[in-house]
Parts: C-alpha cells; sequence; structure tokens
C-alpha cells in the first residue's frame, strides 16, 4: 500500500494549514463555521460527521474548494477512494489558474486516492503532473518511484527513486523510504546501496535514524541501542514501533509485546502499535488479546494501517476456529481491498473450512 507522507499528505498534518488558508480565502467570516468544524472532525476521526458539516459548507456558500478538499480527506478515511478522487479533482478544476501550494497538496491527495483505488496509471499521470510543474518536487519522484514498482517498471522506478535523492542529498529518512519500497518489492539487495549511502550522509544521524538504518541492514543489536536510546529521548512511536520489531527479529517476542503495552498506556489510540502489537500477540498464541488488538486499532479510523488491521484481524478470527466470522469479514475486506492478492488465496482456503 502506498503510505501518506507525513510531510505532505497527512490528514492531522494539513490540518492546521487548512484552517489558515481557509481564513486567509474567506476572511474567517462568521460562515467558515461549517468548515471550520467538519475539519476538527475529521482530525478525530469522525468522517461521516465531518462529511455532513461539509454538506452543510457546501450549502452555506462557504469556500467550495476547501469544501471538495475536505470531502475528500474524510472519504479517504473512509476508504472511499474513487469519491475521494472525484472531490480532489473538483477541487482541483475550480482553480483561478495560478498553481498554488493548495493544488500541490491536493494533487498529491489525489494521486495516493487513485493508486488505492486501483488505478495505478491514474497516480503515476499525477505525480507526473506535479513534477511537470515542481521539478524539484522530490517526494513526487520518490512516489511515482513507488507506482513504478506497482507497474513493475522497475528502470523508471530506480531512475526515480536516483532523483529523489539527488535532490535530497542529506535526508537520511528518504534513502530508508526507497530501501523499504523496494524491499517490498523484493529488491532489498538493489535497496542495500541506498542504506549504504545513508550511512555516508555528511550530516548527523539521529540516534532513531541510525537504529532504522541498522534495523533495515539487518544489524540488529546496533539497532537496539539506537533506538533504546531513541525512545529514551523522545519516547516517540516510531522509535518504539522499530525498537520492537528490533526485538522480534532477536526472537524476543514477549518483551516485543510489552514495549507496545507500554506505549500504549501514553498513547492508546496509535493504530499502528496497536497493530504490531497484535501481531506480537497473534506469533505467541495469544489469539484474544491479539483479536482485541486489532479491534481497537480498526475503530481509531487510521486509514494508513486500516488494511493491514483488518487483514490480521481476519488471521486472528481463523486462529480462534472461528471459520464463519472469518469468512464474512474476509468478504466485507475484499470488498474494500479487491486486489489484495494474498487475501485471494486466503479467501479460496477459507471456503474449504
Amino acid at each position: 500500500m502506498l503510505p501518506l507522507p507525513d510531510s505532505r499528505i497527512g490528514a492531522r498534518a494539513v490540518l492546521a494549514a487548512l484552517v489558515l488558508m481557509l481564513c486567509i480565502m474567506t476572511g474567517c467570516a462568521g460562515r467558515t463555521d461549517y468548515l471550520h468544524e467538519a475539519n476538527n472532525l475529521i482530525e478525530n476521526g469522525s468522517y461521516p460527521e465531518a462529511i455532513e458539516k461539509l454538506d452543510s459548507a457546501e450549502k452555506s456558500g462557504e469556500n467550495s474548494r476547501l469544501v471538495h478538499r475536505s470531502r475528500g480527506i474524510a472519504y479517504m478515511g473512509l476508504s472511499d477512494y474513487e469519491r475521494a478522487v472525484e472531490e480532489f479533482a473538483m477541487a482541483l478544476y475550480e482553480s483561478d489558474g495560478y498553481v498554488q501550494d493548495f493544488d500541490l497538496d491536493t494533487s498529491y491527495y489525489m494521486a495516493v486516492a487513485q493508486y488505492r483505488s486501483g488505478d495505478i496509471k491514474g497516480a503515476n499521470d499525477t505525480y507526473s503532473y506535479i513534477i511537470s510543474l515542481f521539478p524539484d518536487e522530490y517526494q513526487a519522484y520518490y512516489f511515482r518511484g513507488r507506482v513504478y514498482l506497482a507497474m513493475q517498471d522497475i528502470d523508471n522506478a530506480k531512475s526515480d527513486f536516483d532523483k529523489a535523492v539527488k535532490l535530497s542529498p542529506q535526508d537520511p529518512d528518504m534513502y530508508i523510504q526507497i530501501f523499504e519500497a523496494m524491499s517490498e518489492a523484493g529488491l532489498s539487495e538493489d535497496g542495500q546501496k541506498y542504506l549504504k549511502n545513508a550511512m555516508e550522509l555528511n550530516t548527523k544521524l539521529s540516534d532513531y535514524q541510525k537504529g532504522r538504518l541498522y534495523y533495515c541492514m539487518g544489524e540488529y543489536e546496533k539497532a537496539k541501542q539506537s533506538l533504546e536510546a531513541a525512545v529514551k529521548q523522545k519516547g516517540d512511536s516510531k522509535a518504539t514501533l522499530y525498537l520492537g520489531q528490533t526485538y522480534e527479529a532477536l526472537g524476543d517476542t514477549n518483551y516485543a509485546a510489552s514495549l507496545y503495552r507500554t506505549y500504549l498506556e501514553s498513547d492508546p489510540g496509535n493504530a499502528v502499535v496497536l497493530n504490531q502489537l497484535g501481531i506480537c500477540l497473534l506469533s505467541v498464541g495469544d489469539y484474544s488479546a491479539a483479536l482485541d488488538a486489532f479491534n481497537k486499532g480498526i475503530e481509531i479510523g487510521d486509514p494508513s494501517v486500516d488494511q493491514s488491521l483488518r487483514f490480521n484481524q481476519v488471521t486472528a478470527y481463523e486462529d480462534l476456529g472461528d471459520f464463519d466470522k472469518a469468512k464474512n469479514l474476509m468478504n466485507e475486506y475484499l470488498e474494500k481491498y479487491p486486489g489484495d492478492e494474498a487475501a485471494l488465496r486466503e479467501n479460496e482456503f477459507l471456503k474449504t473450512r
């Protein structure tokens, strides 16, 4: 699944910018209340309620482009990617002809929605459009590279990845993201060169970045040391997640699960950590607790991890021997994610139970 980049199209990351832009474009008049309320609802994951507010905003004459984009974000939260694409397209169509940051961010949103709806070519075209207008937009090269991987066009993928790091040569996270993308595509050996280049950067790497690099390179003891330092310094979820995965790789699944549980005490709404906790618990045979973690994660409504949570939920019911429930949930899963080949194979297995 193509992820949402934090710096461009994470819904939470742009809400403040949306509100500011709304004030600029409308003068913060009283009639902007519905849109403001809708954005707050989106931030809290209340997507159906947000759509209702946006319908009211549209009827009351609030800024149409902002309404369409916020509605697109809400539909993405509901995993209704085709409708999200329609809304983002309307937001772009109503442009006054002057390309703004609004258009750039909306285009990123639309590309991800296209990709997740199965329109791979459309996503490729949208990233190409971004690059044509912003030739130094390195993230567009990175994401188009991921799309090329999905299209089995390895040469163009590598070319775009190389362009991305050329435009952001001192960003270690970009090197790591490229490795992870190539690894997911079965090209981890080709991706190793990016990790080596990241280690040689003329910049100070944080403990989290070093730990993440060591983890990707399979040097788990070094990864553990760096990530433990990162967790101690900042206690952020990403470092905790990688530290837990490092302990899993070292064979200490129980301690990994304890790390995730400890983190969730202070941040119970982190769906990514809940998902990883559930995976840990599945591996040690605690299927009921794993199912509870997946269910809690799904309730949060984080679109970036929804697909994984729902697939793992099906697996948990299988492990519990409740095949009827697993079959029903698999049918729902395939309605949302019809292109998942692993799920299609698993569905064939479930039909025999």
